[in-house]
């Protein structure tokens, strides 16, 4: 386990954690009140704090904002989660302070969002604690992965026989899997799909989304041509499944899923596609045919040093539960359907 993740852990136990010199604990864990509370730019914005304009125009995504406290653990709640917005309405007034350590800071917010937890902090500089990390080991974690093989069987699935490979990042984080169906020749542009996890869509059957009907198009399409599938565990767009339920939350008061992840704290898509580039390098993939309505995912494994050759529409799933969905995704992400 890295660094980073052993300090994530300690937030979502409600620990301390020192992140060079500057000691902090997650809001939605702590048990006390705090002196500072830290926000990332998406919630200070959502919150409509003075200083949003600068960090819209400094597009300052990741750094962090600081209000004056004391604040008790349940009124930091308050403003760190915007699912209480509606039933804890007249929030402040609000006092922004200089982030005195913002580099420290805004990797403590990163490690709150590694642990799944909402993107904000206390900042208490004499706490007690056990568990340190330093910039440079958060900093790696999100640095390009090298991913490597650890397991491979062979999986039949009901679209037909397929090999199941599982890769590890030595940085840390999840495990991703690679699916092969059918028999591709991986020398040529083979056709690929990157799935991003959804336990609500791909195993539960939400109509939320697409991503289950996507998921299992995909796979007959490949395993009838032969293919590849990645299946990312980058769960709500990279926010975590809880985190995800809450943006549900957000979107049945009326926000888009965009909207929603930002008024979260987050940015509005905070996934890394470069994982998928790493996982296709260890195949020995040079190019593939893309399998997607994302043009983002084609600029994503171009830059990562993927040729895509084509990007082959996936248009499935459409329904009523989710037609304002699809809508943003086209609107707003530029989805091409």
């Amino acid at each position: 386990m890295s660094p980073a993740e052993q300090a994530a852990r300690a937030l979502r136990r409600g620990d301390p954690v020192r992140v060079e010199g500057l000691a902090v604990r997650a809001v939605e864990t702590a048990r006390e009140s705090g002196r500072t509370l830290l926000l990332t730019c998406e919630r200070a914005a959502a919150l409509k704090l003075g200083n949003q304009l600068a960090a819209a125009t400094e597009l300052a995504r990741g750094r962090a904002v600081a209000l004056a406290g004391p604040l008790t653990a349940a009124a930091a709640r308050d403003i760190a989660d915007p699912t209480r917005d509606l039933a804890e309405p007249l929030k402040g007034p609000f006092r922004t302070v200089p982030v005195e350590h913002p580099a420290q800071a805004a990797a403590a917010l990163r490690l709150a969002k590694i642990a799944g937890l909402l993107p904000a902090v206390f900042a208490d500089e004499d706490a007690d604690t056990a568990v340190s990390v330093t910039i440079a080991e958060v900093e790696a974690f999100d640095r390009a992965p090298t991913l490597r093989i650890v397991g491979r069987a062979r999986l039949p699935v009901e679209e037909g026989p397929g090999e199941l490979i599982a890769f590890r990042s030595d940085g840390g984080g999840p495990e991703h899997l690679a699916l092969l169906l059918g028999a591709p020749d991986l020398s040529a542009p083979v056709l690929t799909r990157l799935h991003s996890s959804c336990l609500t869509g791909d195993i539960l059957g939400s109509r939320r989304c697409d991503c289950g009907p996507q998921l299992h198009a995909a796979m007959a399409r490949l395993s009838a041509e032969g293919g590849v599938l990645l299946y990312l565990q980058q769960e709500g767009r990279g926010i975590g499944l809880i985190n995800k339920l809450r943006a549900y939350e957000l979107q049945d008061q009326g926000f888009d899923t965009l909207d929603a992840n930002e008024r979260l704290g987050f940015a509005r898509d905070e996934r890394d596609f470069r994982l998928a580039a790493a996982m296709l390098r260890a195949l020995g993939v040079g190019a593939v045919r893309l399998l997607t309505n994302n043009p983002e995912k084609v600029r994503a494994l171009e830059a990562a040093g993927v040729a895509v050759a084509e990007r082959v529409p996936l248009a499935v799933g459409e329904g009523t539960d989710n037609a304002a969905y699809l809508a943003t995704k086209r609107v707003r992400a530029g989805h091409l359907f």
